[in-house]
């Protein structure tokens, strides 16, 4: 049975003080009270902080992603981060085609599948956002926008690159805003969303990737979302940044 993935995105929010102290205290409370055995953490911190956390968590079961990548290896792109740069600080893990990234930083289905073949060709494995507006579900698009956004990006890719993605699913509409899908919603789309994997790539993929939710999951409604069978865990923004609210998470 797979394990349920639970992945903590920061975005641009804790300091170093902050981030240190979550992490060490996280850690103890999870020997404390061993409570992931039957799931898998990842913490995606801000950039200044990946090598310090990476070092924090080393020798536990808790893993760190980063939250975006370049899509070149190198040059003159001021500000930016590249694959290589993440991975020779022990990074493996990133996330990509995140809303916000989508939304404020213009990044497309052609950038994105940019950002997927430098994140495999150095090792990663890759969180991969995909979801749709308010304005697409209300026009009952929501399925066709899916299916596109895979179509450009993710079903590029051969059934032994697959085995690097693991799915997120985020209703553009629920980042940010305290609004979240019903978990009946939020399923039926995850059960969309395998059955383009079956159509695509075969039984055995299908059932293997992860497919996580990521639309405002707190410590209140996780329970409902991680119980739905295609929901495989949960990608968690503002209710990731409170020690107690993400243990309650975990927990559920």
């Amino acid at each position: 049975m797979k394990k349920k993935i639970v992945i903590a995105n920061w975005k641009m929010n804790h300091d170093f003080h902050e981030t240190t102290s979550f992490l060490r205290n996280l850690l103890k409370k999870i020997f404390e009270q061993k409570i992931n055995h039957n799931k898998e953490i990842i913490i995606a911190p801000s950039f200044p902080f990946l090598h310090i956390s990476n070092h924090i968590l080393q020798g536990s079961p808790l893993k760190i992603a980063a939250q975006n990548i370049h899509q070149m290896d190198k040059g003159s792109y001021t500000g930016e981060v590249s694959a290589s740069m993440l991975k020779s600080i022990g990074i493996s893990k990133v996330i990509l085609g995140h809303s916000e990234r989508r939304k404020f930083f213009c990044e497309k289905n052609n950038i994105l599948l940019e950002k997927i073949k430098i994140a495999l060709k150095y090792g990663f494995n890759i969180i991969f956002c995909i979801g749709e507006t308010y304005f697409e579900r209300n026009k009952n698009q929501q399925f066709n926008v899916i299916k596109d956004q895979l179509k450009h990006t993710v079903f590029h890719f051969s059934e032994n690159e697959i085995k690097f993605f693991h799915i997120a699913y985020e209703p553009i509409w629920a980042i940010g805003t305290g609004k979240s899908a019903t978990y009946q919603q939020a399923q039926k789309m995850h059960e969309f969303i395998r059955s383009l994997f079956l159509k695509k790539y075969g039984e055995n993929i299908s059932n293997k990737i992860s497919i996580l939710y990521g639309g405002s999951i707190n410590n209140f409604n996780a329970k409902d979302f991680f119980l739905q069978k295609d929901i495989d865990g949960g990608l968690i923004g503002n209710f990731s940044l409170n020690l107690e609210n993400f243990l309650k998470i975990i927990y559920s």
